[in-house]
């Protein structure tokens, strides 16, 4: 198949590209932007004009609750959810059911996923067995099955011991361990943010000092063992401090933060929606603040969705006893593209933080237009309202803070290995 892709506006941050431009797309690769090649005929034309082209996007956390979690959501329908928001490339967290300790589950979640034919998928491994915290799963037969890091995903690593003994490991083999910084003696039952918000509420609190004192057993032992380490959906103001820090020292330590918290703080939970119970929870204003500067300053590599689809019953409770997750996966482009309209920051700028800088904490080749890769692509009109609706939402969840509100910037096409796998 030979796709033109034609008159859009090319914005690939990893090459400092942002042009109007032609794509020019041979057997599944680009094989040439800019003026035609020589006897190129096209199978089909796509008019991008008045349209941006680029990578395909890269999320740094999307649940697909296979295997294992199918009442909540399935492979087919978050993977349809996953392309219908230009995502084509995601990593996969490891707490299904069962989580992802064993190679044999890898692969077949890799399989299963590959036989959809649509986004790339890239599974995190367990880093302990069961997610228990007690013993190192084999990392280096999950790496050699598929698995591109290690995390104990919301299953919180207690033990001070085994968090070395497994950045000592991962260390020796090179592999990136992803930890998500909370203290769990002291988050305890929370579901809010220890602020006005949830004292008003009545609702049990989750203080900063939670992650401000988990992420300093993970710089320290980081800093201990050489481990490469990324942290998971950072959430406030100090957190913030502490990893600009950390990485001023030199750590090979990197970042992300969910797309929900650059958004919303903790006075979205005033109406008790349990659409904005999330994990970790929306905090105070200054701490949204705080992420969206850590965004342009570069202390925050890149913006993740944090999909994590949840059942309706889950979600129509009090609050305090609702499932924690947020449907996101759909939204990430256009909520970034928000973000970057609300601080007057490039266009450019914003795409990077949903592909080039997510594909190299995931190490993968992806999230970029270079001639010979995979062609990979995401075509947005940038231009175009939509308004968030649970009827339009592929994802089988529909739990998400933003329905009702209207986003501008819309996906028009996808693109995964030359083929046209999403169009509006």
């Amino acid at each position: 198949m030979r796709i033109l892709i034609k008159d859009g506006r090319v914005i690939d941050p990893e090459n400092g590209m942002d042009a109007v431009n032609d794509v020019y797309i041979v057997a599944g690769k680009i094989f040439a932007i800019g003026a035609e090649p020589d006897f190129f005929q096209a199978n089909h034309i796509i008019n991008a004009k008045g349209l941006v082209v680029c990578p395909g996007l890269v999320d740094l956390s999307v649940r697909l609750r296979e295997p294992g979690l199918e009442y909540k959501a399935t492979l087919e329908s978050e993977m349809r959810a996953a392309v219908a928001g230009g995502v084509t490339s995601l990593a996969c967290p490891p707490d299904t059911d069962p989580p992802l300790d064993e190679p044999g589950l890898v692969e077949m979640l890799k399989h299963r996923a590959k036989s959809l034919n649509q986004a790339h998928v890239y599974p995190i491994g367990a880093l302990t067995q069961g997610l228990k915290g007690k013993r190192l799963t084999e990392m280096a037969e999950l790496h050699d099955a598929g698995c591109v890091a290690f995390s104990q995903s919301d299953k919180l690593l207690l033990d001070t011991r085994v968090m070395m003994q497994a950045m000592q490991y991962a260390s020796t083999f090179g592999f990136r361990v992803w930890l998500r910084p909370e203290d769990d003696s002291i988050a305890d039952s929370g579901v809010a943010h220890d602020g006005e918000v949830a004292t008003r509420l009545g609702l049990p609190a989750i203080p900063v000092c939670a992650e401000t004192i988990a992420l300093s057993k993970i710089i320290l032992i980081a800093k201990e063992t050489g481990a490469k380490v990324h942290l998971c959906r950072i959430s406030s103001a100090e957190g913030v401090t502490m990893v600009k820090a950390a990485r001023q020292q030199g750590l090979p330590i990197t970042c992300d933060v969910a797309v929900n918290h650059i958004h919303l703080s903790e006075m979205d939970i005033s109406s008790f929606d349990s659409n904005c119970h999330l994990i970790p929870p929306l905090r105070a204003i200054s701490d949204r603040d705080a992420l969206r500067t850590g965004l342009v300053d570069g202390t925050i590599d890149a913006v993740c969705s944090d999909h994590a689809p949840v059942d309706e019953d889950a979600k129509l409770v009090p609050f305090g006893e609702s499932e924690a997750g947020s449907t996101c996966v759909e939204l990430l482009l256009s909520l970034v593209l928000k973000w970057a309209e609300e601080i007057n920051i490039p266009l450019a700028v914003a795409v990077a933080k949903v592909t080039s800088e997510p594909a190299k904490i995931l190490g993968v080749e992806a999230g970029n237009l270079s001639v010979g890769a995979a062609a990979d692509l995401c075509i947005f009109d940038p231009d175009q309202h939509w308004r968030v609706e649970a009827s339009i939402l592929k994802s089988q969840g529909k739990n998400t803070p933003f329905l009702g509100m209207e986003l501008l910037g819309k996906v028009k096409y996808t693109l995964a290995n030359g083929i046209i796998v999403y169009e509006d």
